[in-house]
């Protein structure tokens, strides 16, 4: 549990610069040492090439790793060491450091003893702690979601479990729509991919609005709850985390709840698109051709490229039914942008420079990476190209490279020429089998 300027305890964490006032500690950046006469932990911190910021939230992994007791952190020893950084980022890193690690999640192993992290410097940085705690819920909410076992984690079950945590939220609107909505609005993508799953497709949409002076925004979240490939079956060895791949829906709708939690001044309208890719008696066959909410005519050349037909009906419903001025989407959605950015940074896509900027701007504050990757006039054009002459678009080119661009070219067409960013989240979603929560942060930064 983190505390706030608490009583202190008899263990206390403080940073240094080196071990010239004591040579038993380790003069390594980010390795802790103990000095039990001291009741302290050491921590050196320097100037290194490894950012300052690095190296603390590197530093109290290992301490939470190493020490199995209450600790005081002094946050103001930080601060004396790590020049031209700001007191309110070396607060945000520990604490958000502290609340991710000691998350126990999903465990069928019992609970330890619970450990407090007592937090003391000066200053007044109430209103910072308060959104902290807020933030690391939500992230911590959407890395359970992340974790849930497929078998468990179906369409009904995300919708059930969102609608009955976010109803209590003030401002917030839940709805949850199903076959007989999505039918009506001819969402013909949405349930193409559905068509091969033995659960009922659930749309989960959460409304905060609540200040009409900002450009609504409509965010989109992938929600395939696992992803066998449909009749473009994966091989075994790419079967492996494919529970992951709800994780946009997953983190746009915790995003939208820690907002409206912390009573920000927004105006958004999130969608999570909640179904699986499997394959039954009346999946969906490459080479079919389907239309889809916005008109479209779209042939399916790869089952396997299912993400962007859920999202494609998804930004038509943001655009045509809740008249949003803006579109962001977030999906683990290519394989090929792992091959660009590995796990080191989210994929963004946009023709809008505007939402670009705003977006580094939420970025350097939250401290996520985002590279931007490019959507150029030819990936439109083979979008198109391919489909010819039986459809407006096909879901997959025929082409071996470049795919998450194509995947974005396409996206893009649905919608109807407002600014819109695709996120694209393959590489940054999880790690080691385990939800991270990604974009909570720079969400939250980018809309409140």
């Amino acid at each position: 549990m983190i505390k706030i300027n608490e009583t202190k305890r008899s263990i206390k964490l403080i940073g240094v610069k080196d071990n010239s006032k004591n040579k038993l500690i380790k003069d390594k950046v980010g390795t802790p040492t103990l000095i039990s006469e001291d009741k302290t932990i050491y921590l050196v911190i320097k100037n290194d090439e490894e950012g300052f910021i690095e190296q603390i939230k590197n530093g109290i992994k290992s301490v939470i790793l190493n020490y199995e007791f209450d600790i005081d952190v002094d946050v103001d020893s930080f601060e004396s060491i790590c020049k031209n950084t700001k007191k309110e980022d070396i607060i945000k890193t520990i604490y958000e450091t502290i609340s991710f690690e000691t998350h126990k999640g999903l465990s069928i192993e019992k609970s330890e003893k619970e450990i407090n992290y007592n937090l003391f410097f000066k200053g007044d940085f109430e209103n910072l702690i308060t959104e902290l705690k807020i933030v690391c819920e939500y992230i911590n909410y959407a890395r359970d979601l992340q974790d849930t076992p497929p078998n468990i984690g179906t369409s009904e079950y995300y919708a059930e479990k969102l609608f009955n945590d976010a109803k209590g939220i003030k401002g917030l609107k839940v709805t949850v729509l199903g076959r007989k909505e999505a039918t009506k609005l001819n969402m013909g993508l949405f349930l193409g991919v559905n068509a091969g799953s033995a659960h009922e497709p659930r749309i989960v949409v959460m409304e905060y609005c609540t200040d009409d002076s900002k450009p609504k925004t409509g965010l989109v979240g992938k929600g395939i709850c696992f992803d066998s490939g449909g009749y473009n079956l994966k091989p075994s060895n790419y079967m492996e985390g494919m529970k992951f791949d709800m994780s946009g829906a997953a983190v746009i709708l915790s995003a939208t709840m820690a907002l409206a939690k912390a009573n920000a001044k927004a105006n958004i309208v999130a969608v999570g698109m909640f179904t699986d890719n499997k394959i039954g008696q009346n999946a969906t066959l490459p080479d079919s051709v389907i239309e889809s909410m916005s008109g479209k005519k779209v042939l399916i050349f790869d089952t396997d490229a299912e993400g962007r037909l859920v999202l494609a009906d998804g930004i038509s419903y943001v655009v045509k039914e809740k008249k949003v001025d803006q579109i962001i989407d977030a999906s683990t959605l290519t394989g090929t942008v792992l091959f660009a950015l590995g796990h080191n940074a989210t994929g963004a896509f946009s023709h809008s420079e505007e939402m670009i900027k705003d977006l580094n701007k939420a970025s350097e504050k939250s401290g996520e990476r985002f590279w931007r990757l490019p959507i150029f006039k030819e990936h439109l054009k083979q979008v198109k190209k391919d489909a010819a002459p039986l459809a407006d678009l096909t879901n997959a080119c025929k082409v071996r490279y470049e795919d998450c661009s194509y995947a974005a070219a396409f996206l893009n067409e649905f919608a109807e020429n407002k600014p819109f960013l695709h996120l694209d989240i393959a590489g940054t979603a999880d790690k080691d089998n385990k939800g991270q929560g990604v974009l909570i942060k720079t969400l939250f930064e980018f809309l409140k």
